[in-house]
């Protein structure tokens, strides 16, 4: 039996076929499950609804997550069609491109707000509403990278971002705990992503995650989306607040390994 069959789920943050949200969407597919998706803005609907249509979506409404009243509209839209749903995944991130080059130190006040705002607290937002239509048994999955716990160069306030992600995610799964509804992190290795191609030097940094990983190689889109179906599904019922790394290794590595 597929490890999601007969659940419903929402997938929030699909921008185009690379992103981490994308691999994701598809392995649930894959795996059975029914899933509903938003898009932000007319310029994303072009791209993510042939996408979305290429796996059955069941529905594909507006929402901007920086406004409460679109998050509202949304699940009341939700709930209006399913009556409840048993996992969800938010994948959103956002920083001025500006400050994701030079230095952290000159950050601005509204930068880190905004920063904090759509990649932090939309998902506390979000598993808010999502809470009150999620069966028992739920599963509530944000993504994080190593930026959270390192310091990455450039990529300054999104790592200050992905930090408060974690520890938020944290505090819902110590507040969704007694419902019996999961929440947990998972923290990719970089991916040629839209949110990727923001930071000053992606690229560069991209082949030394590959050269320094204990797998001696990136990871994969369909490795992320494969993990997450794990945290997902109920083969994960007993595990909630963790931080999953799908990285090759590399958060664990403290001298570079030598690859032949």
């Amino acid at each position: 039996m597929a490890l999601l069959q007969d659940k419903k789920g929402i997938i929030i943050g699909v921008a185009n076929r690379r992103s981490v949200a994308w691999g994701i969407a598809q392995a649930a597919h894959r795996e059975g499950a029914q899933l509903g998706f938003s898009y932000q803005g007319k310029p994303l609907l072009k791209r993510v609804k042939p996408l979305v249509d290429s796996i059955d979506a069941q529905f594909l409404e507006p929402l901007d997550a920086s406004f409460d009243s679109q998050i509202d509209r949304f699940f009341d839209s939700v709930k209006e069609r399913w009556g409840t749903i048993d996992f969800l995944v938010h994948s959103i991130a956002f920083a001025n491109r500006e400050s994701l080059k030079g230095e952290f130190i000159d950050t601005t006040r509204q930068d880190f707000l905004t920063a904090l705002d759509i990649s932090a607290y939309t998902f506390v937002a979000i598993a808010n509403r999502a809470a009150k239509i999620m069966n028992k048994g739920g599963s509530m999955l944000s993504i994080s990278y190593i930026g959270a716990i390192r310091a990455v160069p450039n990529y300054n306030v999104m790592g200050v971002a992905k930090a408060a992600l974690e520890a938020s995610t944290r505090y819902l799964a110590l507040d969704l705990g007694p419902k019996g509804i999961r929440a947990n992190v998972v923290s990719a290795g970089p991916m040629r992503t839209l949110a990727a191609s923001g930071v000053s030097g992606f690229t560069k940094y991209l082949n030394v995650y590959g050269q320094s990983s204990i797998l001696g190689r990136n990871i994969s889109q369909d490795e992320v989306g494969n993990s997450c179906i794990y945290l997902l599904s109920d083969l994960a019922s007993g595990v909630t607040g963790e931080v999953h790394y799908v990285d090759a290794g590399y958060n664990i590595v403290g001298v570079t390994p030598r690859h032949e």
